[in-house]
């Protein structure tokens, strides 16, 4: 009866692993990082069987699946670092998985996958995405499929990477591509809400439940909100994409930790907002707001932790 939840020791993924002991379930933290993993599921490791495991390996998969019963599946990447591509690990990745988990007769597979990811897409980590859900969804499985917009919580990689800069850059901040692309942030704690009461929840199999919070808000709101949440202030200075993509360039190819790529600047050109929101239509739930004491966590950042994460890659939280 053992869960399988892969991509543990990331920020979806510790949450989730956590919940579910909580819940009382039997949990497999399936993890790449064991580094990264004793920091962040210490408190639970007693509790969970923690395995190091690779979905880009596909021939160490199936012994994994010993006595699973349903898999969560978070492994992705945002940006391309180590040699890592999107369509290794976004796509072939989530392939060797689920082909691995069908032979096994696991019968439940909750995926993750991304609101407007689509495989004819030109912005190549949403076509990642699209053609992996597109896999999922051909399969035989008992499939749930996750939509989130851009996720907000501690461990978060989208919005911390706003406040890390902040605490390099003094008194000018850019208002990255005009700040007018919009996103509905969803906090990392309802997306979890979402998978885990989907596990035991039928009428979730099939479908792709598309996840969002209750604000439209544009990149200019937001980052004004995290200066705020930041007790600090900065001039807004619109930045157009192609005046940053140079300094872009030369940070994606010096900075272990870049906090941005020309692949993440693409998808400004991409709205993140989302209609029929599972969270309210489906599962009853008031979405957490992008506000207030909810991005207090901003605040953990410091000089320490950001040139620990930019110049080193680094888990700092």
């Amino acid at each position: 009866m053992t869960i399988l939840v892969t991509g543990a020791a990331g920020y979806l993924g510790n949450v989730t692993v956590k919940k579910l002991v909580e819940m009382g379930k039997p949990v497999r933290a399936m993890v790449r990082n064991p580094e990264k993993a004793e920091i962040r599921l210490k408190d639970v490791k007693d509790k969970i069987e923690i395995v190091k495991g690779d979905v880009t390996d596909r021939d160490s998969l199936p012994p994994l699946m010993k006595d699973v019963t349903a898999v969560i599946h978070y492994v992705a990447i945002a940006m391309e670092k180590g040699g890592q591509t999107y369509e290794e690990v976004n796509y072939q990745g989530t392939v060797n998985l689920l082909d691995a988990a069908e032979a096994s007769g696991v019968k439940r597979f909750l995926n993750m996958s991304q609101n407007g990811a689509k495989s004819d897409l030109p912005y190549r980590f949403l076509a990642s995405k699209g053609r992996a859900q597109e896999y999922v969804a051909q399969s035989d499985m008992q499939w749930t499929a996750f939509r989130p917009s851009a996720i907000f919580g501690p461990q978060d990689e989208f919005f911390n990477t706003f406040a890390r800069l902040l605490k390099v850059t003094p008194l000018v901040f850019p208002l990255v591509g005009g700040g007018t692309a919009q996103f509905q942030p969803v906090s990392s704690a309802d997306v979890v809400e979402a998978v885990v009461r989907s596990l035991d929840d039928d009428s979730t199999i099939g479908k792709e439940l598309v996840l969002g919070g209750p604000e439209v808000l544009t990149l200019g709101e937001i980052e004004k909100r995290i200066i705020e949440a930041m007790g600090t202030w900065r001039l807004m200075v619109p930045a157009p994409t192609w005046l940053l993509r140079p300094a872009v360039v030369v940070m994606q190819s010096l900075l272990p930790g870049s906090p941005v790529t020309t692949s993440l600047l693409d998808l400004l050109a991409v709205p993140n907002i989302v209609e029929d929101n599972a969270l309210v239509n489906h599962f009853g739930m008031d979405p957490i707001p992008f506000s207030g004491e909810h991005i207090e966590y901003l605040n953990d950042n410091n000089i320490g932790d950001t040139m620990a994460k930019f110049f080193q890659n680094a888990t700092v939280n």
